[in-house]
């Protein structure tokens, strides 16, 4: 396995101290950006891969007919990850070496799911969205580090229903996402990044979204100690042949003592936690913590430099 000095994480801050506005939020990404590889890529890939052998079920999902995409996003990484990081992958034929973990994987061997093996090669998550009549359907994914959702709850449904359960999000943003779904061209890239505070920093989270009961045991002397902020880097773009939308999500978890010592940062994080409505905070469990959470942050903002 070839050692080697890899890119810090990148922080994302995807929150501002005003209204809260529910909107995509969407940017172009060049090429060269579209996938990340940073620090944490050989514990995460180890991460994984312990997953697809252990969880199987909890982290893959697909529905019949989606074999061409899955076999598209391999080939399509397989091409992407050797162009823009030649030192740490190389194709071979049909094989593809990966010099950071040491494995190399047979493009053409049979029986594996390509969508497996494409999550074994990158940080991301990967899901397939297929254009359908009553909306785009999540149709396969891979996803080992979901932010309090199953996708065995999720494939096979349209959008709409997929996210039924986040506020707003009918009436705001289904149709622009169905929209977009539909209009995104081959060869683009587009990206956003959205963000929560959690208490556990683990990945891989399959439940505890919608609790509402204080815990007294967060307190605004330990609750920088104790959460996190969370970040999906979002990526969408379509396959050429198969006319599905790839939907990538790389997940960031940084301990909150991190991020309010940057300028200007926790002033900021509190003013959006307090922006958000009673529902949108309900559905991040943000009521479990959430005046310790403001308490830590509005003490940090006193302490930090300014922005």
């Amino acid at each position: 396995m070839q050692q080697v000095t890899l890119p810090k994480e990148v922080v994302y801050l995807p929150f501002e101290d005003g209204p809260f506005r529910m909107a995509m939020g969407l940017v172009a990404c060049p090429e060269a950006g579209w996938i990340e590889i940073d620090e944490h890529y050989p514990a995460e890939m180890a991460g994984r891969r312990r997953l697809l052998a252990e969880r199987h079920a909890d982290v893959v999902a697909a529905c019949p007919g989606s074999e061409a995409a899955r076999a598209e996003v391999l080939a399509m990484l397989a091409a992407h990850l050797p162009a823009q990081f030649p030192d740490w992958f190389r194709r071979e034929g049909s094989v593809l070496r990966n010099a950071l973990t040491g494995e190399a994987f047979d493009l053409d061997a049979p029986g594996e799911d390509p969508l497996e093996v494409a999550a074994r090669l990158v940080q991301e998550d990967l899901c397939i969205i297929r254009p359908a009549e009553g909306g785009p359907v999540l149709e396969a994914a891979v996803v080992c580090a979901p932010t309090r959702w199953r996708v065995s709850e999720k494939i096979g449904r349209p959008l709409m229903q997929v996210h039924a359960a986040v506020p707003f999000y009918g009436e705001r943003l289904g149709s622009p996402v169905d929209r977009f779904m539909a209009q995104i061209k081959a060869g683009r890239v587009a990206m956003r990044v959205n963000w929560s505070v959690v208490d556990n920093p683990a990945l891989f989270q399959l439940s505890g979204k919608h609790r509402g009961e204080l815990d007294p045991s967060f307190t605004a002397e330990n609750a920088g100690e104790r959460l996190y902020l969370r970040t999906e880097r979002q990526t969408f773009r379509r396959l050429p042949q198969s006319g599905a939308v790839l939907f990538t999500i790389h997940v960031h978890s940084y301990p909150l003592t991190r991020i309010a010592a940057l300028p200007g940062v926790a002033a900021r994080l509190a003013g959006a936690v307090r922006a958000l409505p009673e529902e949108m905070g309900r559905y991040k469990s943000l009521p479990v913590y959430r005046e310790a959470l403001l308490g830590w942050l509005d003490a940090a903002a006193r302490l930090a430099p300014a922005a």
